[in-house]
């Protein structure tokens, strides 16, 4: 077996040599020496580099203070700016490279809200206590190359454990959102929290209220774009986190599903996830995380539990869930402060989700293709993602056949795609071709005419202009307006 002590200290070696080779590192450390000062690679971009995956984004920590960071920077950086000065961080970028530059830290919280009494430090021990967790809590110090890890972070980063430099029931007490930090890195990274952490986390899960909804929605996101969600929620649910953040996730755990494939709701919603997942890398590997095709495929059933109906001889409905909860996502969303074109999305797929199984082996009319293809409109690739990626039935034929009969809907979109331009279907006749041949000025009546005209063509595909003319009229007159000859 390799020596362990042998193995970190290549790792170490692994970092001082990444930071030897990259210049911006030298040069931004050597203005520091030469003003005096020390400046460290610390927090994340430690931990990642020690994971190989560090970016271009780097965050460094000081004993100098802000106004003197910035007169350090200036004339060097290609952009300096001061947005999070008052909390002694200076950004800067260079060469492509964004970084973020603070004084060491020795901060106090109220203990009533998230927001910390900023008290600059002096010493780089003192910064990396106060950080959320231990693998967070290493750092390089530039000019000399000098690892420090107080807390054992390098252990727990060996060991993807996550714990807390403090007491956990400290660390939350001081930010709550850490809590959800500890999701989002289970998530994004794989870590199992420690048994300590987990234990602060279920103590305290309620203590995340004094969370803005903007910043958990940012934490909440982040998670769900990490390589294993699943983990992240799972670790919500099981501290109860999640009766705080979304509530209506854990309430799936109240409904067995219609195929009693599941033993909940709640563990077919993650399996959707993952596979949801599945066909963003399997089918299209350079495509980035989806966020909505995400929380659609975790949200997609949370009405089954408020629809649920137990039926004579034991079986179970969820008629009109896709209704309900379509409903249900877009008020959680929005009390999670997510921009409006997300919560449209979202709730949309949700609302169409179930449309598919209408279709049966192909019995659908090409009027009903156009219609699911108009009502998904720019949604439909990530609607035909989750549509697949609901599929769990553990039945390998019917999953085969389910899969088959998407395969053939599909076939037929593309079809009358090539046929119809489904992308952009509009009336046979425009607005103002509509106030010609009617007679009428604008107004709500030139509306209702087109989107007669529109359910029209989704029903019987394009019509020669003479054809709907001809049906424009005899519309009209059902609704009593005075054709002109």
């Amino acid at each position: 077996m390799p020596d362990i002590r042998a193995q970190r200290s290549a790792k170490r070696n692994a970092v001082a040599e990444l930071l030897r080779i990259s210049p911006i590192a030298d040069e931004l450390a050597a203005r520091f020496a030469t003003a005096g000062h020390q400046l460290y690679l610390v927090g994340g971009s430690v931990r990642d580099a020690l994971l190989g995956r560090l970016t271009n984004d780097l965050d460094f920590t000081t004993d100098a203070r802000p106004e003197t960071i910035l007169t350090i920077v200036r004339g060097w950086a290609d952009a300096v700016w001061e947005t999070g000065i008052e909390f002694g961080t200076v950004g800067v970028a260079k060469g492509g490279t964004q970084l973020e530059i603070t004084t060491f830290r020795a901060d106090t919280y109220d203990r009533v809200t998230r927001n910390p009494e900023v008290v600059f430090g002096d010493d780089i021990d003192g910064d990396l206590k106060r950080r959320d967790f231990t693998v967070n809590a290493m750092a390089i110090e530039l000019t000399a190359k000098r690892f420090t890890d107080p807390h054992g972070g390098l252990d727990a980063l060996d060991d993807r454990v996550l714990d807390t430099p403090a007491a956990p029931e400290e660390s939350f007490a001081d930010d709550p959102l850490r809590m959800l930090r500890a999701a989002r890195f289970a998530a994004q990274l794989e870590f199992v929290p420690s048994r300590r952490v987990v234990t602060a986390m279920t103590e305290m899960a309620s203590e995340i209220g004094r969370i803005t909804a903007e910043r958990v929605q940012a934490e909440l996101s982040k998670l769900l774009l990490g390589a294993k969600p699943r983990l992240g929620i799972e670790l919500m649910v099981h501290t109860g986190l999640a009766d705080h953040v979304l509530p209506e996730v854990p309430g799936m755990r109240l409904a067995i599903d219609e195929h009693h494939q599941h033993k909940d709701v709640y563990e077919h919603s993650l399996t959707v996830l993952d596979q949801a997942i599945d066909l963003e890398t399997r089918h299209e590997p350079t495509t980035e995380p989806d966020l909505v095709v995400r929380l659609a495929a975790l949200l997609h059933d949370i009405g089954k539990p408020a629809t649920r109906k137990f039926t004579e001889g034991g079986g179970v409905t969820f008629h009109h869930h896709e209704v309900v909860g379509a409903k249900m996502t877009r008020k959680r969303l929005k009390a999670l402060r997510y921009p409006k074109d997300v919560i449209a999305d979202v709730s949309q797929l949700v609302f169409l989700h179930l449309r598919f199984h209408g279709y049966g082996k192909g019995e659908w009319t090409d009027s009903a293709v156009r219609r699911y293809v108009t009502d998904a409109g720019e949604l439909l690739p990530k609607l035909h993602k989750l549509v697949r990626a609901d599929c769990t039935t553990r039945n390998r034929r019917k999953a085969a056949a389910l899969q088959r009969t998407y395969d053939d809907l599909e076939a037929r979109i593309q079809r009358i795609a090539e046929d119809e331009d489904l992308a952009k279907v509009r009336p046979d006749l425009d607005g103002n071709e509509i106030m010609t041949l009617l007679g009428l000025p604008p107004g709500p009546m030139v509306g209702k005419a087109w989107r007669f005209l529109k359910e029209l063509r989704l029903d019987q595909g394009p019509l020669p202009r003479d054809e709907a003319v001809a049906a424009l009229r005899s519309w009209a007159k059902e609704q009593s307006i005075d054709v002109p000859e």
